[in-house]
């Protein structure tokens, strides 16, 4: 049985409820939000933070949820509101299969996230509306194949899931792939946004600029890559220049976090365009 330490703060920034869910196993900790506005829920945090999340969701006049992606941090509580509020819950369509069964994922991830539940989905628009506002439903493709961004046409207020997180990426999954993770960040700027809520890093104010930092700092990490590549470096070579630091999820991950996923896809997009 592992042991975890949890809590939850709530704050708001203009109309939005942000419930920010912390827990810590063996001293390993990460957090976890979820969005309240007019009438929709963004997100449902993870199993592991159930009793922090479910006194927050009952105060809260929930309409529908809107699930960035279907990982076990943001949907873990998604069947408990569907059992308890009957409510209509949106997700990706190429997820709403898999999420109809109980998550399966490493036993890591479940130690610090808890089990996912089985839920019921139904599949976006290319808008949500809500009592006041339209939001886009933006495919923002990177960190997973599923990953959604919203966009709040009233706000201006953009919801980014996991696409942003922290400017300096150091380990991605294994399933991400930073190549279209920088075009879905770029894909963003389309939009007329200063505001950001991200289900990591929370409220940005500054979350326009940050995104453009983060696009900086992915593309000067791309230019790196391919000078080193094409200097005939490996790829375990490449990623110990680009990333000299060993992260400790790395190894409890067994790789499933690493810096390399990051090269290896560079250089998998690097070849392809030798090809076109």
């Amino acid at each position: 049985m592992f042991k975890r330490e949890t809590s939850i703060k709530v704050e708001q920034h203009s109309d939005v409820q942000c419930a920010h869910g912390k827990i810590a196993v063996q001293g390993f900790g990460m957090g976890v939000y979820s969005f309240f506005v007019d009438g929709l829920l963004i997100d449902t945090g993870s199993a592991s933070l159930a009793q922090e999340f479910q006194p927050f969701f009952k105060d809260l006049p929930i309409e529908q949820i809107a699930l960035t992606h279907s990982h076990e941090d943001h949907t873990g509580n998604a069947a408990w509101l569907q059992q308890h509020m009957d409510v209509p819950i949106y997700l990706h369509h190429e997820s709403i299969q898999s999420c109809a069964k109980d998550g399966v994922y490493p036993l890591y991830r479940q130690a610090l996230w808890g089990e996912r539940p089985a839920f019921t989905a139904q599949p976006f628009g290319t808008t949500l509306q809500t009592a006041t506002a339209v939001w886009d439903i933006i495919e923002t493709p990177g960190h997973t194949t599923d990953h959604l961004a919203f966009y709040n046409r009233e706000a201006g207020a953009m919801f980014t899931g996991d696409l942003y997180v922290q400017t300096k990426t150091k380990v991605v999954l294994d399933e991400e792939n930073i190549v279209h993770t920088l075009a879905s960040l770029k894909k963003l700027l389309n939009y007329d946004f200063q505001e950001v809520y991200c289900c990591h890093a929370g409220y940005l104010a500054d979350g326009r600029k940050r995104i453009v930092e983060k696009i900086t700092y992915i593309e000067e990490m791309e230019a790196k890559v391919r000078q080193l590549f094409e200097r005939g470096y490996s790829v375990e070579e490449i990623t110990k220049s680009i990333v000299p630091r060993d992260y400790p999820i790395t190894h409890v991950s067994e790789e499933q976090w690493s810096s390399k996923h990051m090269i290896t896809a560079f250089i998998h997009h690097f070849t392809q365009e030798s090809y076109r």
